[in-house]
Protein backbone atom coordinates (compact mmCIF):
# COMPACT_ATOMS: atom_id res chain seq x y z
CA UNK A 1 0.00 0.00 0.00
CA UNK A 2 1.18 3.43 -0.77
CA UNK A 3 -0.02 6.54 1.38
CA UNK A 4 0.73 9.70 0.23
CA UNK A 5 0.87 12.49 2.36
CA UNK A 6 0.89 16.41 1.88
CA UNK A 7 0.74 19.27 3.46
CA UNK A 8 -1.33 20.58 0.26
CA UNK A 9 -3.54 17.69 -0.61
CA UNK A 10 -4.20 17.13 -4.29
CA UNK A 11 -6.59 18.09 -6.92
CA UNK A 12 -8.02 14.40 -6.90
CA UNK A 13 -8.75 15.03 -10.65
CA UNK A 14 -4.89 15.91 -11.04
CA UNK A 15 -2.37 13.31 -11.55
CA UNK A 16 -0.15 13.13 -7.95
CA UNK A 17 3.18 14.19 -8.60
CA UNK A 18 6.12 13.64 -5.58
CA UNK A 19 6.46 17.27 -4.21
CA UNK A 20 8.74 18.86 -1.40
CA UNK A 21 6.22 18.81 0.60
CA UNK A 22 4.65 15.38 0.48
CA UNK A 23 5.98 12.14 2.16
CA UNK A 24 5.33 9.27 0.86
CA UNK A 25 4.41 6.00 3.23
CA UNK A 26 5.13 2.46 1.75
CA UNK A 27 3.32 -0.95 3.09
CA UNK A 28 5.19 -3.39 1.56
CA UNK A 29 2.78 -5.44 -0.20
CA UNK A 30 3.75 -9.67 0.01
CA UNK A 31 7.27 -10.54 -0.87
CA UNK A 32 9.24 -10.96 -3.78
CA UNK A 33 12.33 -12.41 -5.07
CA UNK A 34 15.34 -10.35 -5.41
CA UNK A 35 18.12 -11.55 -8.48
CA UNK A 36 19.77 -13.46 -5.49
CA UNK A 37 16.84 -15.40 -5.13
CA UNK A 38 16.18 -14.04 -1.47
CA UNK A 39 12.55 -13.09 -0.10
CA UNK A 40 12.75 -9.25 -0.43
CA UNK A 41 10.04 -6.52 0.58
CA UNK A 42 10.16 -3.46 -1.88
CA UNK A 43 9.91 -0.28 0.41
CA UNK A 44 11.11 2.77 -1.63
CA UNK A 45 11.97 2.94 -5.26
CA UNK A 46 11.12 4.92 -8.04
CA UNK A 47 8.02 2.94 -8.66
CA UNK A 48 6.69 3.07 -5.36
CA UNK A 49 7.67 6.64 -3.89
CA UNK A 50 9.03 8.40 -7.19
CA UNK A 51 12.37 8.53 -5.62
CA UNK A 52 15.04 9.67 -7.95
CA UNK A 53 18.44 8.66 -6.45
CA UNK A 54 17.49 6.08 -3.87
CA UNK A 55 16.16 2.72 -2.69
CA UNK A 56 15.45 0.97 0.34
CA UNK A 57 13.68 -2.59 1.14
CA UNK A 58 13.66 -5.26 3.99
CA UNK A 59 15.60 -8.58 2.60
CA UNK A 60 15.29 -11.67 4.48
CA UNK A 61 18.18 -14.62 4.30
CA UNK A 62 16.71 -18.13 5.33
CA UNK A 63 18.39 -20.25 7.55
CA UNK A 64 21.32 -21.57 5.91
CA UNK A 65 20.24 -19.19 2.99
CA UNK A 66 23.61 -17.81 0.53
CA UNK A 67 23.67 -15.34 -2.27
CA UNK A 68 25.59 -16.00 -5.29
CA UNK A 69 28.50 -14.30 -5.45
CA UNK A 70 28.14 -10.84 -7.66
CA UNK A 71 28.91 -7.30 -7.81
CA UNK A 72 27.24 -4.13 -8.25
CA UNK A 73 29.20 -2.53 -10.71
CA UNK A 74 27.76 1.38 -10.52
CA UNK A 75 25.89 1.50 -7.18
CA UNK A 76 26.82 1.69 -3.18
CA UNK A 77 24.70 -0.38 -1.04
CA UNK A 78 24.20 0.35 2.72
CA UNK A 79 22.64 -2.53 5.24
CA UNK A 80 21.43 -2.50 8.42
CA UNK A 81 21.25 -6.29 10.01
CA UNK A 82 17.91 -6.07 12.04
CA UNK A 83 18.29 -9.96 13.11
CA UNK A 84 20.67 -12.56 13.01
CA UNK A 85 24.76 -13.50 11.55
CA UNK A 86 25.84 -13.02 8.48
CA UNK A 87 29.10 -14.09 6.96
CA UNK A 88 30.23 -11.56 4.07
CA UNK A 89 32.90 -12.87 1.82
CA UNK A 90 34.04 -10.29 -0.32
CA UNK A 91 37.32 -9.25 -2.64
CA UNK A 92 39.31 -10.89 -4.98
CA UNK A 93 38.51 -14.27 -5.27
CA UNK A 94 36.18 -13.49 -2.30
CA UNK A 95 38.95 -14.44 0.30
CA UNK A 96 38.17 -11.69 2.93
CA UNK A 97 35.55 -12.39 5.37
CA UNK A 98 33.48 -10.27 8.21
CA UNK A 99 30.78 -11.73 10.06
CA UNK A 100 27.96 -8.95 10.64
CA UNK A 101 25.45 -9.50 13.45
CA UNK A 102 22.23 -7.64 14.61
CA UNK A 103 22.83 -3.94 15.02
CA UNK A 104 25.62 -3.45 12.35
CA UNK A 105 25.49 -1.53 9.71
CA UNK A 106 27.68 -2.20 6.10
CA UNK A 107 28.77 -0.51 3.48
CA UNK A 108 29.90 -2.36 0.25
CA UNK A 109 31.34 0.40 -2.54
CA UNK A 110 31.04 -0.27 -6.20
CA UNK A 111 32.54 -2.89 -7.62
CA UNK A 112 33.25 -4.71 -5.02
CA UNK A 113 32.22 -8.27 -5.22
CA UNK A 114 30.55 -9.76 -2.48
CA UNK A 115 28.55 -13.11 -1.12
CA UNK A 116 26.51 -12.88 1.92
CA UNK A 117 25.63 -16.50 3.45
CA UNK A 118 22.87 -16.91 6.77
CA UNK A 119 25.37 -18.45 9.52
CA UNK A 120 22.10 -20.09 11.33
CA UNK A 121 20.69 -23.20 10.20
CA UNK A 122 17.23 -22.34 11.71
CA UNK A 123 16.67 -18.50 12.30
CA UNK A 124 16.47 -15.79 8.88
CA UNK A 125 18.46 -12.76 8.96
CA UNK A 126 16.64 -9.56 8.49
CA UNK A 127 18.74 -6.90 6.49
CA UNK A 128 16.83 -3.58 6.21
CA UNK A 129 18.93 -2.58 2.43
CA UNK A 130 19.31 0.97 0.68
CA UNK A 131 21.77 1.66 -2.08
CA UNK A 132 22.09 4.51 -4.59
CA UNK A 133 19.61 3.40 -7.46
CA UNK A 134 16.09 4.00 -7.15
CA UNK A 135 15.58 0.86 -9.22
CA UNK A 136 13.15 -1.56 -7.04
CA UNK A 137 15.77 -4.53 -8.85
CA UNK A 138 19.42 -4.33 -7.71
CA UNK A 139 21.69 -4.41 -10.68
CA UNK A 140 23.77 -7.05 -10.21
CA UNK A 141 26.61 -9.32 -12.34
CA UNK A 142 27.43 -12.45 -11.30
CA UNK A 143 31.03 -12.62 -10.10
CA UNK A 144 33.29 -16.41 -10.16
CA UNK A 145 35.56 -16.06 -7.92
CA UNK A 146 37.62 -19.09 -9.15
CA UNK A 147 38.49 -16.24 -12.20
CA UNK A 148 40.23 -14.35 -10.13
CA UNK A 149 42.40 -16.66 -7.58
CA UNK A 150 44.23 -18.52 -10.33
Amino acid sequence: MIEHTSANPADPCEPLEQKSTEITVVRPDPQTLSYQRLPDFVGLSANTAGAKGISMQLVIIPPGGIAQPHVHPEHETALYLLKGRVEVCYGQGLKQCKVCEAGDFVFTPPGVPHQPRNLSATEPVYVVTARNDPDEQEKIVPYDPTLESQ
